[in-house]
């Protein structure tokens, strides 16, 4: 795994990383909390060991700000503060597990396999309901699309269409197809209906990027690909 330890005693921090890379995990170290947030928002990590008590910026805003932009990557907080209340902030703030200080390295270990393990598997479950073309991504239980980090707002027939095309990303889908799939129509309407939307979303998904990802395939239907 790859890990991110956000923690300014050095002399425990060095405990920590030298266990865990003799148990053959890498380990990225941190000792403050604004450094600690922002290798956490800009770097990817199986797992993050924060202490609660740091300089600059607390551990448990670090959890709160990570959670607010929609991380899910597991958290297990470190602390000397060991009353059921602390713990129960601590686990309420966002953070998967609670580890009170002192502690024995091979119980911080086996704690952080376990959260590596469940991230594994709630990984592959969102992989499922997440839709990626090149930059752009759905979200199909949220609803949101993004293209670069910037949301894209659509219509309910919009992001249907749109998704029938993710789904099908990299083959070309025909009006027939587009018709039948999307709209529930099994007789051509003989209307624009299918253009106007591909108009909608080539405004919205296409315009103002470096390369368009809505193609048309002439006398044939339509294609969406990098």
């Amino acid at each position: 795994m790859k890990l991110l330890l956000i923690e300014d005693d050095r002399e425990v921090s060095n405990f920590i990383a030298k266990g865990m890379k003799e148990a053959g995990h890498t380990i990225d170290c941190a000792y403050s909390g604004k450094d600690g947030l922002f290798l956490a928002t800009t770097e990817f990590y199986d797992a993050l060991i924060v202490d609660r008590m740091l300089p600059e910026l607390d551990g448990l805003k670090i959890v709160k700000t990570l959670r607010g932009t929609g991380s899910f990557t597991p958290v297990l907080i470190l602390s000397a503060l060991a009353e059921v209340d602390d713990r129960v902030s601590g686990l309420r703030s966002g953070g998967d597990d609670y580890l009170v200080k002192p502690f024995a390295f091979t119980e911080l270990l086996a704690r952080i396999e376990i959260l590596g393990r469940r991230s594994e598997k709630q990984q592959g479950e969102r992989e499922e309901t997440r839709l990626v073309v090149g930059d752009l991504e759905m979200d199909l239980l949220s609803r949101k699309v993004r293209r670069q980090g910037r949301d894209i707002e659509l219509q309910s027939r919009e992001f249907s269409l749109l998704e029938y095309m993710m789904k099908n990303k990299g083959q070309v889908v025909t009006r027939t197809l587009l018709l039948e799939q999307v709209w529930d129509y099994h007789f051509d309407p003989q209307t624009n209906v299918i253009d106007v939307h591909i108009s909608r979303l080539r405004r919205k998904i296409d315009k103002g990027f470096d390369k368009p990802i809505i193609k048309t395939v002439r006398g044939a239907g339509y294609i969406i690909e990098t």
